[in-house]
């Protein structure tokens, strides 16, 4: 009896933080005149005289002094079997989808969907049919049937993980707030790369904002790190876009990369049943490409009528980063995948930049703005496999100066570091860097278990200077281990250089 008094006081209006979309559902009411025995609630309806205005709101009221006065015990597994499952003493039935739910008003009312439907209207709908027109794809007889069962039931109902966009979708249209408390706790400890491109899209439709930014930062993380064919399959052209513009992605190796990852992405969204494994993927992306590419003349790929929809992802790659190396040049050119129209600009712009920096001794950037460092790092990151001292320098042409970065234990160190000086930026003994180094540490389930940055910071180096620039905590280190960097060479204060 316990279970069902405190379903029963639960009762009442009710409304969502979530408003559901207007168009997704309706409700018909459908009057059965057809002559039956009357259950135990019929005969306490009847008895109680319940239907009377002035009686409607305790209605709920009569039917705990009706199962206190026949001391009927039900628990909570009784209620979901014999109640929902079995259907017994059933005051209403919901037909959606194809097939029909025997129910009860009084566990029903849980529902702000239903109990704005049954308020004032207990006497009119007490033999009624409700008729649910659902127009919301993401909705199946199997997450509507978990949601009608658990409004008869305190217990956690088995659902998987791929089965929570459907049932949020349910309960944001039914408007059962404890429901959707559980989809969101489960979306948050189970987001993986099967799960997080429809978490993220079913975190935005049902505004779940906590939940789409943990897709987002797990897919910042992993999209490049541990990259998937199935995962790539998912991400949709919109998402795609804020990850190729965020600063905070995490590249492996360099801008060129990032590329190849949009570029292995397209070939999988326009062949999607494509199936092989992550190093078959690029060769058969350039060689469908190149097959693709040889019936073409004049126009790039992005400039044909089936690149058209992907110029917008691609617009947010980093050129100006990637034309400072010959190698990633010539994979441009050969791909024709970009247009002309797009390089032309950046080429000019680098080599003024390039003469400016010689001619005139322009030491760098002198001022942090976030909002223009979005757009303008350039991105780069490796792998640590173990526990040592590593170095290297990612090239970024002329257009910087030859800066090395190290790896210890204890410590990350910048260095400036001209081997010979040849007419190059090196001549300039003092240059500003604006850089920012995080370090991530990912378990066997791809997820991060230590993140420590330094946030974007600048710094002026002299030549052959090196400067700590992070100090860590050899304890709490684990390997393998990523480091990623950003880093702006040149002084965003010139139109040419943005």
């Amino acid at each position: 009896m316990g279970l069902l008094v405190s379903r029963v006081l639960r009762c009442r209006d009710s409304s969502l933080l979530e408003p559901q979309p207007e168009g997704i559902a309706g409700a018909s009411y459908i009057p059965v005149s057809r002559k039956r025995k009357r259950n135990s609630l019929e005969e306490l309806a009847t008895s109680s005289n319940v239907h009377g205005p002035q009686n409607q709101g305790m209605y709920p009221h009569q039917v705990l002094n009706y199962i206190y006065w026949k001391r009927v015990k039900i628990s909570s597994n009784d209620a979901y079997q014999n109640l929902f499952l079995d259907g017994h003493d059933s005051d209403i039935k919901i037909r959606a989808l194809g097939r029909t739910w025997c129910l009860h008003k009084v566990f029903l009312c849980q529902s702000g969907y239903f109990t704005n439907i049954l308020k004032g209207t207990w006497r009119e709908s007490h033999h009624g049919v409700i008729n649910l027109i659902i127009k919301n794809e993401d909705i199946d007889t199997r997450s509507l049937h978990f949601v009608f069962g658990a409004l008869y039931t305190d217990a956690d109902l088995s659902i998987t993980p791929l089965e929570v966009p459907q049932v949020l979708a349910a309960a944001c249209l039914l408007r059962v707030d404890r429901v959707i408390q559980k989809c969101e706790g489960i979306m948050k400890e189970t987001i993986n790369r099967n799960t997080v491109c429809s978490y993220y899209l079913a975190a935005e439709t049902y505004r779940l904002k906590a939940v789409k930014t943990r897709c987002f930062e797990w897919l910042l993380c992993n999209l490049m790190v541990h990259p998937s064919v199935a995962l790539y399959k998912e991400v949709d052209l919109k998402l795609m876009y804020l990850l190729a513009l965020s600063s905070d992605l995490l590249v492996m190796q360099k801008e060129i990369d990032v590329y190849t990852t949009l570029k292995i992405w397209m070939f999988l969204y326009l062949n999607p049943c494509w199936n092989g494994t992550m190093k078959q993927l690029l060769q058969h992306a350039n060689n469908w490409l190149s097959t693709h590419m040889a019936y073409v003349d004049n126009i790039s790929f992005l400039e044909s009528e089936e690149g058209l929809i992907f110029q917008p992802v691609f617009k947010k790659l980093r050129f100006q980063h990637i034309i400072c190396n010959l190698t990633s040049t010539t994979i441009l050119e050969q791909d024709r995948l970009i247009p002309m129209a797009w390089l032309s600009p950046i080429y000019k712009q680098q080599w003024l930049t390039l003469l400016r920096t010689q001619e005139y001794g322009v030491i760098g950037p002198q001022v942090i703005n976030e909002q223009e460092l979005e757009e303008c790092t350039m991105r780069c990151g490796t792998m640590i496999p173990k526990d040592g001292r590593y170095t290297w320098k990612w090239s970024v042409g002329r257009l910087g100066f030859p800066l090395r970065v190290t790896f210890t234990r204890q410590c990350v160190i910048l260095r400036q570091r001209c081997q010979r000086c040849d007419g190059s930026a090196c001549h300039n003994h003092i240059r500003n860097v604006i850089f920012r180094i995080t370090l991530v540490c990912f378990d066997s389930n791809k997820r991060v278990t230590f993140r420590k940055t330094t946030g974007y910071k600048i710094l002026t180096f002299e030549y052959n200077q090196e400067q700590i620039v992070m100090k860590l905590d050899s304890d709490v280190l684990t390997f393998p281990m990523c480091i990623f960097c950003n880093f702006l060479f040149v002084n965003l204060g010139n139109a040419e250089n943005k």
